[in-house]
């Protein structure tokens, strides 16, 4: 098990600024020059397809805070980079610099996250266009949440109809959302399978799962996947445990079962801040481990925009 103390983890976040200047321009420089690859000629690879999610500043905040995170998290290695999409696009235009920067000066694929719950149809073609206009090809495609205190109309509509018209472009590789749990208004997981294989039929063509920490959600849903005839690739979205109280209302927005196990965890080291990061990674990387052992095609780190959390998984496990 890690145990990084406060001043051991304050020097090992700076390692990640340690990379000489050098090193990360010739790496830009290399990549720079390649030709725009969509997301799904990485799951040609035998090894799993390895990526982040990362998020862009607030709109009040400078693009500069996040820019030192994805510098370091570039080093590691990831096959891509998702960006996350602010409730009712709330950061669309970082989002897209971000996407735009990871791509263009970092040299590795950007999947740009896109949502439709409160955006008109010639707003997401107004939005569409930009993506082309950035260089970008591959989307995550998003009904989305509505932000709080939203004045803006809220659409009856479901990603498969975002699917739908990005695929009409017949530019874009997109991806879409899965839910190992079943969506939270789904009426049954079945039915929730039903609405997956719309997505895929109307042009998703990869997968990746909303975050779980039990692994046999993850494995039965990939079973049952497979038995409804969605044959898309299937990454699954690992979060490493960095905070008892963060973790508990994130898995409650999103419905993800805490096992036993995670919660005898949280509760050993409530009061140990150090060590329940440590724990915390040391479970990502077992779950992380059976899952490809398993034969799931990728595995989508939750990074929060937190490098050393993701080099310490890819450090645990085979994947780098």
């Amino acid at each position: 098990m890690w145990c990084f103390h406060n001043s051991a983890a304050v020097h090992l976040e700076r390692l990640f600024s340690f990379v000489p200047a050098d090193y990360i321009q010739k790496r830009r420089r290399c990549f720079c020059s390649m030709p725009t690859m969509k997301i799904s000629e990485l799951f040609s690879q035998e090894k799993p397809v390895v990526s982040f999610e990362v998020f862009p500043p607030k709109p009040d905040s400078p693009f500069e805070t996040v820019l030192e995170a994805v510098e370091a998290l570039h080093v590691l290695r990831p096959d891509f980079i998702s960006v996350t999409y602010g409730a009712g696009g709330s950061t669309h235009s970082k989002t897209l610099e971000l996407a735009q920067h990871i791509k263009n000066e970092l040299g590795i694929e950007a999947l740009a996250h896109l949502t439709c719950i409160s955006s008109s149809d010639e707003e997401i073609e107004k939005i569409l266009d930009e993506i082309a206009d950035r260089n970008l090809e591959n989307i995550l495609a998003l009904r989305g949440d509505p932000p709080k205190d939203c004045h803006k109309q809220i659409n009856k509509i479901h990603a498969c109809n975002l699917i739908e018209r990005i695929a009409a472009r017949k530019k874009f590789f997109i991806a879409a959302a899965a839910y190992p749990e079943g969506h939270p208004e789904a009426s049954s997981q079945e039915e929730d399978l039903l609405h997956l294989k719309e997505k895929v039929d109307a042009g998703a063509g990869l997968l990746i799962t909303q975050i779980a920490f039990d692994n046999d959600y993850l494995k039965r849903f990939h079973e049952k996947a497979l038995q409804h005839g969605i044959n898309v690739p299937i990454t699954a979205g690992i979060m490493p445990v960095f905070s008892a109280s963060q973790i508990k209302h994130i898995s409650g927005l999103c419905g993800a079962t805490l096992p036993p196990a995670l919660q005898n965890m949280m509760e050993k080291y409530s009061h140990n801040q150090d060590a329940l990061q440590s724990a915390g990674i040391e479970y990502a990387c077992r779950q992380i481990d059976d899952l490809v052992s398993y034969g799931f095609a990728g595995i989508h780190i939750y990074t929060m925009n937190r490098p050393l959390l993701a080099r310490a998984i890819l450090t645990g496990t085979n994947l780098r």
